[in-house]
């Protein structure tokens, strides 16, 4: 209970001897396994009150049934413990433990290139942080700083001439009468 070992005990009985006295110590131990024994005996008394009302109330049978239901051989599972006793008797330098060994440098191999692409994306991700948060500190722009237009884009030339409509001078009305005019005269002339 106290976990004391024989050089304990035997250090306490000697300062016992000494404190004490060789004339009374034998008083002491009969009385100290006195109080001991009562001890040990309400421990005994307490214990199998309390295995008498467990047997009065049917738990001690229903702890046996749950006993029963839960052991290995009732469950068939006598089976399964001699197949993982084969486990035990797995070679590792057989064709099997090969490629185990295979799959475990690949997997390995799997998740640093996965942790570093992880790492990269995180990096670029706090790059872009970065970018926005000196974007947003950057001065904004004001109206009297001059801002460079783009040139306006040409129209071409052949929607230039249908779009503007062509003025007729007003002179070639009199020339086609005037031509009216000379053409009897010139009829005349020629009879």
């Amino acid at each position: 209970m106290f976990d004391l070992g024989m050089t304990e005990l035997l250090v306490i009985g000697v300062v016992a001897l000494i404190v004490i006295g060789p004339k009374d110590l034998p008083m002491l131990f009969r009385k100290v396994g006195q109080y001991v024994g009562k001890a040990k005996g309400m421990a005994r008394e307490f214990s199998r009150a309390m295995d008498q009302a467990a047997d009065d109330s049917g738990m001690k049978e229903a702890t046996s049934s749950f006993k029963d239901m839960t052991s290995a051989k009732n469950m068939g599972l006598d089976d399964i413990n001699d197949a993982t006793k084969e486990f035990k008797k797995w070679d590792i330098d057989s064709e099997t433990g090969k490629l185990a060994e295979e799959r475990a440098a690949n997997a390995k191999k799997i998740h640093e290139l996965t942790a570093k692409r992880a790492e990269e994306r995180l990096a670029e991700q706090a790059k872009r942080a970065e970018d926005a948060k000196a974007e947003e500190a950057a001065p904004k722009k004001t109206a009297k700083e001059p801002t460079t237009k783009k040139p306006a884009a040409k129209k071409p030339a052949a929607a230039k001439k249908a779009a503007v409509p062509k003025a007729t001078p007003k002179k070639t009305a009199p020339k086609k009468a005037a031509a009216k005019k000379t053409a009897p005269k010139a009829a005349k002339d020629t009879a």
